[in-house]
């Protein structure tokens, strides 16, 4: 007998590469929800072809605006709507937030069902530390933002997981090893198919085996946490700010290195203009 499903919201997770991977909730609940909400109704076509499912599918992605919410969250409050992403968790790098935080704010109920997700999955094999983390999504593309990204991020004493794309690793991979030297690296990739790897060592050891070894699919990225530093001297502090005096404003340049080192924004200040 078909689940009948109460008028609302459901956040599904679907597979992210192994089709088997899918949960049996996920399954009721997608045959049982009046429509989809995907990414890309081929990539969302395929799963639910494989699962014999026949439901409608209604596009909502990264160009989705207030019209494309304001039906959905019409058609919510009559029926229930189920949410996927292209793969993995719905949220997590994707536009769905919005969405959840519209019918949340109009009162519509809304309902996760917990599955497969690639940070998480990564961090599993990774062998870094799990008992704290943070997931920060993809690195920014240009080079002195990836950079200033992962000095504030850097300064956390947590293994940090990004998403990268394979064109755009050994980019991630340089920068990671300027900034932060010396952390353990791990680089998981084609995760839950046939040929998952996982590769860990140093930022220039992964890039090499990378070099000779492009990489294709999806990749998640680990850096592992710093061995933990003593507080900057003065010496310390003066060699950051005029590095950062290179490219700021002495009020940036005070601000970043005090949160990179703890000290008082403000006596940095008075420095970076001496300096300047």
């Amino acid at each position: 007998m078909e689940q009948v499903l109460q008028p609302g919201l459901y956040i599904v997770a679907t597979p992210i590469g192994n089709l088997g991977d899918i949960t049996l909730r996920a399954i009721e609940v997608l045959r049982a929800v009046s429509a989809v909400a995907c990414e890309d109704s081929r990539v969302t076509g395929r799963l639910l072809n494989h699962l014999g499912i026949k439901s409608r599918m209604i596009r909502y992605d990264d160009h989705a605006g207030e019209a494309d919410r304001d039906r959905l969250l019409a058609l919510m409050r009559e029926q229930p709507v189920a949410l996927v992403s292209d793969a993995g968790t719905p949220l997590v790098s994707d536009p769905g937030y919005r969405l959840v935080k519209a019918a949340r704010e109009s009162g519509i109920a809304v309902t996760t069902l917990p599955g497969a997700n690639a940070a998480v999955a990564g961090l599993t094999i990774s062998g870094l530390p799990s008992d704290r983390f943070v997931f920060a999504g993809f690195l920014p593309t240009k080079a002195k933002a990836r950079e200033n990204e992962l000095l504030e991020l850097g300064a956390v004493q947590a293994t940090l997981i990004f998403y990268e794309t394979a064109p755009r690793l050994a980019a991630a991979l340089k920068a990671i090893g300027t900034v932060l030297p010396g952390r353990e690296i791990a680089v998981a990739r084609e995760l839950t198919k046939t040929f998952e790897e996982c590769i860990t060592g140093s930022a220039e050891d992964v890039a090499a085996h990378f070099a000779e070894k492009p990489p294709r699919g999806e990749i998640v990225l680990m850096v592992g946490p710093g061995a933990g530093k003593s507080p900057a001297s003065t010496a310390d502090a003066d060699e950051m700010l005029r590095s950062e005096l290179a490219t700021s404003k002495p009020s940036q340049a005070a601000s970043k290195v005090a949160k990179l080192t703890g000290l008082d924004r403000k006596t940095l200040y008075a420095r970076a203009l001496e300096l300047k």
